[in-house]
């Protein structure tokens, strides 16, 4: 059975002996890029707060730590590393163009209740 899967993570930096110990592995692995968001959400560090495309810098690396969680996860986890080419394919960028539009959405809405915010009252009626 182990000889099914391909044992190993980061383009085969790192290799495994059994599913097992790659489970773990990639938990690691997870947990240590976790522990980097939750650092860097804590501290904050003022040379990452300069606006980059729109957005601190900070938020940047949020995004990309997050999408490379979500990688792994659908990588070992939901098996997507044993499917066909195309399957694969398929899932990956169907994902990358609901995430850019959704960044999107996010981007032009948030710029709108700023400027509301900024140059107007608004009464909260929520």
């Amino acid at each position: 059975m182990a000889d099914a899967h391909k044992l190993e993570i980061l383009r085969g930096l790192i290799k495994f002996k059994s599913n097992t110990t790659k489970i773990w592995g990639v938990l690691i692995l997870l947990t240590i890029v976790t522990a980097v968001e939750v650092i860097l959400g804590i501290y904050k560090p003022a040379s990452l707060m300069a606006p980059f495309l729109g957005m601190k810098i900070l938020n940047w690396i949020f995004i990309i730590l997050t999408l490379v969680k979500a990688y792994y996860i659908t990588w070992d986890f939901m098996h997507m590393r044993d499917e066909t080419v195309w399957l694969r394919r398929l899932v990956v960028w169907t994902a990358v163009f609901l995430i850019c539009y959704l960044l999107f959405i996010l981007l032009q809405e948030g710029g709108y209740v700023e400027s509301v915010y900024a140059t107007e009252f608004v009464k909260r009626d929520f």
